[in-house]
């Protein structure tokens, strides 16, 4: 599927040392490097028009990450790296484009990406925007400020916890409002706080450009002992944001980066939450998800406690941040209401130069 850019969008396939995939441009080369890191269902074309809005001196680049929109298919993710082929995937990008530093910025699974890229290459890092990103624990399966482990083997998280029907959905092309599981209605009710956005067509595109797959999406699962009775795979990117792959965070404190974070998260965001409709511990709390456990053993993953608890640690180890907060927007400010949020973001940039 090819998916249409915006006038002012340059679009390249290129093949790194890793990866061969799309990438979309905006502004001039040799100028300040600003690269964008989509979501889960989504890929480089929700970045388009806030690539376009960058002031002039910055360079934007947005490339469809492994496993999502144009990227070789035959490229899988390895979950038991945790989120390290992405974070390998990037570095080798900036290899490409003879990029030594660049600003960094994500949403959702892409600020779950930044967190170990932070760890792994700290040095390749300007500044960080972090927009409702993952929890840096992985996402469910965990519980309290510091990411304790409902489960010995993590149970609940991973490829085994799927929605069959709207995966066939995405399988068959399905561009209709006649299911509530329809991908179009996916984006209309979880993504933004409801309102329709004026490139509808291009961004269900994007999410129906998912890569489907027993090592893609949904992944591949173990039957466990303990409730939700599935336990993680070794493959696919539900697999690999798994808290049982997410590795030693507390590397974040060893004093190699200190960079400033801008951490910016809508008012109404459903998926990236403490009371997420995407976390089984919730879904299990409100008894969508029979023989839920109970809030001592399977309580709702506090997401945005863990990631506030999270880099006050960094904060307190010499980095700095800041969160801000876009009223009436939910999962995806930058398309919502894209002044606020590009107001925000050209400051932070700006203040860093």
């Amino acid at each position: 599927m090819s998916i249409p850019t915006l006038e002012g969008i340059d679009s390249k396939i290129i093949t790194t040392s890793r990866i061969t995939t799309r990438v979309l441009f905006s502004g001039q080369p040799g100028a300040h490097p600003v690269l964008f890191l989509h979501g889960n269902w989504s890929c480089a074309t929700w970045w388009e028009d806030t690539l376009l809005a960058l002031p002039e001196g910055f360079w934007g680049i947005a490339p469809d990450q492994r496993g999502y929109g144009e990227s070789e298919k035959e490229k899988k993710i390895n979950a038991v790296l945790g989120a390290q082929d992405w974070v390998e995937d990037v570095a080798a990008l900036l290899d490409h484009l003879n990029i030594e530093r660049a600003h960094i910025v994500g949403c959702s699974l892409g600020g779950y990406i930044i967190w170990q890229l932070m760890i792994a290459y700290p040095e390749r890092i300007l500044s960080v925007t972090q927009i409702n990103p993952g929890s840096p624990y992985g996402f469910s399966g965990t519980k309290g400020n510091d990411g304790e482990k409902c489960h010995p083997d993590f149970a609940g998280t991973g490829g085994g916890i799927k929605n069959l029907d709207m995966l066939q959905r995405v399988v068959d092309q399905d561009r209709s409002v006649e299911n509530e599981w329809s991908p179009r209605l996916g984006i209309r009710s979880l993504f933004i706080h409801p309102f329709i956005p004026a490139r509808e067509e291009a961004l269900l595109s994007s999410v129906l450009a998912t890569h489907i797959g027993e090592q893609e999406i949904p992944g591949d699962y173990v039957v466990s002992p303990n409730w939700p009775f599935v336990a993680p795979g070794l493959w696919g990117p539900h697999n690999a944001v798994s808290p049982k792959y997410s590795g030693d965070v507390n590397k974040m404190y060893d004093g190699r980066i200190s960079v400033p974070v801008l951490w910016i998260r809508g008012s109404h965001d459903r998926i990236v939450s403490d009371q997420s409709t995407s976390d089984i511990g919730y879904l299990g709390k409100i008894g969508l998800i029979p023989d839920w456990p109970g809030e001592d053993i399977y309580p709702p993953q506090p997401m945005l406690s863990q990631t506030r608890s999270f880099l006050d640690k960094y904060s307190a180890s010499g980095g700095t941040y800041q969160e801000v907060v876009i009223e009436n927007t939910a999962h995806i400010p930058f398309i919502e209401k894209p002044d606020k949020f590009n107001g925000i973001l050209h400051s932070f940039l700006e203040s860093t130069l």
